[in-house]
């Protein structure tokens, strides 16, 4: 074991990140209201695994959509537990991050020189919510598609581009097939990738500039 280590080691200089991770000095202000962002990340990782496990039961169409939900919920093993985990962890992500904001914003976390990590922040809010909407959908039942209806008519107000709006986000006219596949891929796949690829950045940027003093 300690040659496969070393042969490693000589490449990635392991011990050097290890000591680098463990060694990163903490502020004496710390306290647990500083955890959110971990926590909401903690919950962000439940959401990815709970997600990809309920993934070989889902069918995404709007003929077989709610049936498969209810095949999880009543005859997959543990699939209850799963999709019950999904959706408790979904809505504590989102409190996680509202909570986490507010801590941001009152001791000033967004100020010179974290005015980026506070931007990817915001992203990752507007990501979060784009997550709720989305996610709502794919039961395909009745509060799921009224809800999908309302969300993507709003845009038709706009001035001028608004019907074209609403036509590119549910992928036809009306609400159908279309939304529903759109809406699975943007669960499933657009919205994890940016929200790993934002949570990289946000993580690195703290990383590199430490956390904010107290106010």
């Amino acid at each position: 074991m300690s040659k496969v280590y070393d042969w490693f080691e000589e490449r990635l200089e392991i011990q050097a990140i290890a000591d680098d991770i463990t060694s990163k000095y903490v502020p004496p202000h710390v306290n647990i209201f500083y955890c959110l962002g971990g926590i909401t990340l903690t919950c962000f990782l439940v959401q990815v695994a709970t997600g990809f496990a309920m993934t070989f039961y889902y069918r995404p169409t709007i003929t077989e959509a709610f049936a498969s939900v209810q095949y999880i919920m009543t005859e997959a093993n543990f699939g209850w537990l799963i999709r019950s985990v999904h959706r408790w962890s979904a809505s504590m992500m989102v409190l996680m991050m509202i909570l986490h904001v507010f801590r941001v914003y009152l001791t000033g976390g967004f100020k010179k020189p974290r005015e980026l990590t506070w931007v990817t922040g915001v992203v990752l809010g507007v990501l979060t919510a784009s997550f709720g909407v989305t996610g709502y959908s794919l039961p395909w039942d009745q509060v799921g598609y009224w809800a999908v209806k309302i969300v993507t008519g709003v845009p038709e107000a706009i001035p001028g581009i608004g019907s074209t709006v609403v036509e590119l986000l549910r992928g036809s006219a009306s609400v159908g097939q279309s939304t529903l596949t759109r809406f699975y891929s943007l669960h499933t796949f657009v919205l994890p990738l940016l929200t790993a690829v934002f949570m990289l950045m946000h993580f690195l940027m703290i990383r590199k500039q430490g956390i904010s003093g107290p106010l």
